[in-house]
């Protein structure tokens, strides 16, 4: 799904106005989906019926309102705080605000701010940019500390939708129910500390529009990822599903390797072999039954070399270690490395220390602050539009795929649009969330699929066992074996 700036938004509708379509017709059909993502939530979670609108003076707020006359057609208790006088506000938000107060909506005052219930953001629209004044920042802050879900229409009052930048305050939403396309704000700076989770509302925009429409960034959703998926044969055999051999592991630092080791597993390899230094077997005696534990001898990089060109897919770096020894093996085994890999960890921090050529398809998975050091630069990379276009050139001049983790995380590849990722939760980070990536990418990619499509999918999937594995736990107590054992169920909802 293409992810665009709120200018551009602008442009598409006024396209579709010239041509006919109709700005009333649109407001109904927003409104109309974001009533549907409010009564799915309040079901859900099993909420009272009672609906607070927050509406400011424009068509954002229009929205809200189309939103409640359908909550008060389902037997809502459906309230309205207008924070500035009707008479100022839009033809479309007082045409449905008088419809509001005739279907039996009724208007109060901030200070009697129901205790019960969700509320409904619709005081500022896309096009916001800058500092919420008074008196819409003291409403603000009592919605965000009113501690009731909140559901913005189209765009959380306050943040920047263009750079995602926050200056003051801004609602922090449950959900964000999108118009159309999803915006560059979402993702950028603040951005995903305010949307929530993101819901889809069609418009009734024609999709030739959305078509047309030039994006800076794709969005990952269950029908781009699904198609992805490797086939399966009802008489293929274990290496057929894919075998994985991952370099990874040191004296003391066993549980990175087994994290990615058990999620290639996990990630349908039909086998995975595990290289670790001579001497730590009884470190890896918890390892799963279905795991192959080899050995390796330092200086015999020939060895591990050959061994490795015989996998369908590599993966090196989880709990190497910083060690001469380590940076001298990977510059021996990665440039001779003939089968896919993902580079993970101390490997990256060897190679923003070290210039190592890579292997042909290759993905690499930093964080932030991974990333830094792999531009040679000091602190975390931020998330700005400016640094999202460095990373894709970075992506380009190595001809690598690059899985950028974080919340959210994005994925470059040579000559091929930008990606974003929608799932995860904020209980993934933590220890050994990102081992668990390496091993799903590195399954992925053992059964066929390109680096690009493995990253993308195994991005998404991460993501959303992270999701299954918080709602079950809380965000709060995510370990990342959990993660692991919850993939199947990311599988599953994929495939539904």
């Amino acid at each position: 799904m293409k992810v665009i700036k709120p200018k551009q938004m602008a442009h598409i509708e006024s396209q579709a106005y010239r041509d006919g379509a109709s700005e009333s017709d649109f407001m109904e059909e927003a409104g109309s989906g974001v009533a549907l993502v409010i009564q799915d939530y309040v079901e859900k979670n099993n909420i009272d019926r009672i609906a607070i609108l927050l509406c400011g003076k424009g068509n954002n707020a229009g929205d809200a309102y189309v939103a409640g006359i359908h909550l008060l057609q389902l037997d809502y208790k459906v309230f309205t705080i207008q924070i500035v006088p009707i008479e100022s506000c839009s033809r479309l938000c007082k045409q449905n605000y008088e419809r509001f107060l005739n279907e039996g909506g009724r208007q109060i005052e901030p200070a009697d701010f129901p205790k019960e219930g969700i509320i409904i953001d619709g005081l500022f629209g896309t096009g916001f940019h800058g500092t919420v004044e008074e008196p819409y920042a003291s409403l603000i802050r009592t919605a965000n500390n009113s501690r009731l879900p909140i559901i913005a229409v189209d765009i959380p009052s306050g943040l920047n939708g263009e750079t995602g930048a926050v200056e003051g305050e801004a609602i922090i939403a449950t959900e964000t129910a999108f118009l159309g396309l999803p915006k560059t704000g979402f993702f950028l700076q603040e951005g995903w500390n305010h949307v929530g989770k993101l819901r889809y509302v069609d418009f009734g925009l024609d999709e030739e529009y959305i078509e047309n429409s030039e994006s800076d960034f794709l969005m990952l959703t269950p029908n781009f990822i699904e198609p992805l998926l490797p086939p399966i044969k009802r008489n293929r055999h274990k290496y057929q599903a894919g075998y994985v051999i991952g370099l990874a592991g040191s004296p003391g630092m066993p549980g990175a390797a087994l994290l990615s080791s058990t999620a290639a597993l996990r990630g349908g390899a039909g086998m995975v072999r595990l290289l670790y230094p001579d001497g730590m077997l009884n470190e890896l005696t918890s390892s799963p039954y279905e795991l192959i534990k080899v050995p390796y001898h330092y200086p015999h990089t020939q060895e591990i070399i050959s061994l490795m060109n015989r996998a369908s897919a590599t993966y090196v770096g989880p709990g190497l270690g910083l060690t001469p020894e380590v940076r001298t093996l990977l510059e021996k085994v990665l440039p001779n490395l003939q089968k896919p890999c993902v580079v993970d960890a101390d490997a990256l921090n060897v190679l923003s220390q070290t210039e190592i050529k890579l292997p042909k398809e290759c993905v690499l998975t930093p964080h932030t602050g991974e990333m830094a050091r792999l531009l040679k630069k000091s602190g975390a990379v931020p998330l700005t539009m400016e640094s999202i276009k460095t990373c894709q050139e970075f992506s380009a001049n190595k001809g690598v795929t690059l899985v950028l983790k974080g919340g959210p995380t994005f994925i470059f590849h040579p000559d091929e649009p930008i990606l974003v990722n929608p799932t995860g939760d904020p209980g993934m980070a933590t220890a050994g969330s990102g081992d668990v990536l390496t091993g799903l990418i590195a399954a992925l990619l053992a059964q066929g699929m390109p680096p690009m499509h493995a990253a993308a999918t195994g991005v998404f999937l991460h993501g959303l066992a992270g999701e299954h594995a918080a709602e079950e736990m809380t965000s709060r107590g995510v370990i990342a074996s959990d993660i692991i054992f919850r993939l199947p169920e990311a599988f599953h909802f994929i495939l539904l």
